[in-house]
């Protein structure tokens, strides 16, 4: 399966470049007249390459549910009653089903690297667990998927939960996910998922802090928890939106001790901002952590997708580059230093909070990247930049180059 792409531009500057692609690395990147003249040849038109995209935070088993959810309210509570009633209902065949959409919106936007939580309780029993299992399998040529085994309704009052949560992650689930804020004790909740933790060795990944009240944050309570069992380096928390209601002093605070403690953080754009706030104040705030302001005190950023048309966001494509570019606008972000901060969100960040980091591009390097129809990553940021093609495990998996316009004769 070796190929050749010409004419592509790396994120250093260089361009008009050609890379050969052989057994599944990076053979050469160089001239085009330095390559093998015997393979199929394709014309990148100047795209640029990078990294493929990681989503550290996606809810496969209840995406693309609204048919079953008539929203009234918008909000947190209306979107948890009815996603939990919706549950109910779920077949293994029919969260594959969905999931499976899911996979593929992401794939053709640039992502090879996704986090699913996968919610295990008495409603959603393991049918759901299972259909993501096999989604991870069927879906491994083109996109490394980890499964969250996840407590979204909480555990202190509904223990039958944290069994069903064991029986996951013996059965192959990844790493282990909390809410607290859905729990009548959060911080029990917060402790009951780190021994499920350590019991199996694996991450912790919570839904924290989701609301715009400065009060009662149980970020200090996962942070002294992490520190105390030593799982620096093996947590992330989603959402955290109450740091954008902060002080700035509290929120600096807030961000150096998860950086000291190696906790990553992954900012929701789309839920945050449709789920937070007055509907009935035309002021009402974006609802958004501040994610740039956060990374520059040292913490693993992300910005990812969650949910994908359902109660909790009803709309979406999975697409990590148009979740940069919204975030980019709503959080009033200009530079061109500020647009490689975000595309950072969507590359390295998530990628280091999942511990799974994309290969480089160099020789000798796996052969998984995309292009992008752009000069450049700010461009690509700005402009929401097309995906022309994408490369993983050696393969040419998609190839979507720019199409031309059929223009009138002068």
């Amino acid at each position: 399966m070796a190929f050749i792409v010409d004419n592509i531009g790396l994120p250093n500057g260089q361009s008009g470049l050609s890379l050969h692609v052989a057994r599944g690395v990076i053979a050469a990147i160089g001239a085009r007249g330095d390559m093998p003249a015997d393979l199929p040849r394709h014309d990148a038109q100047g795209a640029l390459l990078c990294p493929g995209f990681t989503d550290a935070h996606v809810h496969l088993d209840k995406a693309m549910i609204l048919g079953r959810c008539p929203i009234c309210e918008g909000t947190l509570p209306e979107a948890v009653r009815l996603t939990a009633d919706a549950k109910r209902g779920f077949t293994e065949e029919d969260v594959y089903a969905r999931g499976a959409q899911v996979l593929e919106m992401a794939v053709r936007a640039g992502t090879q690297r996704m986090r699913s939580f996968v919610e295990v309780d008495p409603r959603a029993g393991l049918r759901s667990f299972r259909a993501l299992k096999r989604l991870r399998a069927d879906w491994s040529d083109l996109i490394d998927l980890q499964l969250c085994v996840f407590a979204q309704e909480g555990l202190t009052q509904e223990m039958a939960t944290c069994g069903l949560m064991e029986q996951a992650l013996e059965q192959g689930g990844d790493l282990v996910g909390g809410c607290p804020y859905t729990d009548r004790d959060p911080v029990a909740h917060v402790g009951l998922i780190f021994d499920l933790a350590e019991r199996f060795d694996v991450d912790a990944d919570f839904h924290a802090d989701f609301d715009l009240d400065p009060d009662g944050s149980i970020l200090p309570e996962i942070i002294a928890q992490t520190i105390r069992r030593g799982w620096q380096g093996r947590v992330a928390v989603g959402h955290a939106t109450k740091f954008a209601a902060f002080a700035p002093e509290r929120r600096a605070d807030l961000a150096r001790q998860m950086a000291e403690a190696g906790i990553g953080l992954v900012v929701l754009p789309a839920t945050d901002s449709f789920l937070n706030g007055d509907r009935a104040d035309p002021l009402r705030p974006r609802g958004v952590a501040p994610a740039h302001r956060i990374a520059a005190h040292g913490a693993a950023v992300a910005l990812a997708t969650n949910n994908v048309q359902n109660p909790f966001t009803p709309f979406g494509d999975a697409s990590l580059l148009r979740m940069a570019n919204y975030y980019a606008n709503i959080d009033q972000l200009a530079t061109d230093a500020q647009m490689r901060g975000v595309f950072d969100m969507i590359t390295d960040a998530p990628a280091r909070i999942l511990r799974r980091p994309a290969p480089e591009a160099q020789v000798g390097a796996a052969a998984d990247f995309i292009l992008l129809a752009a000069p450049d990553v700010a461009a690509a940021v700005r402009a929401n930049a097309p995906v022309t093609a994408v490369v993983r495990g050696g393969k040419l998996r998609l190839w979507a180059p720019r199409a031309p316009l059929m223009r009138d004769p002068a």
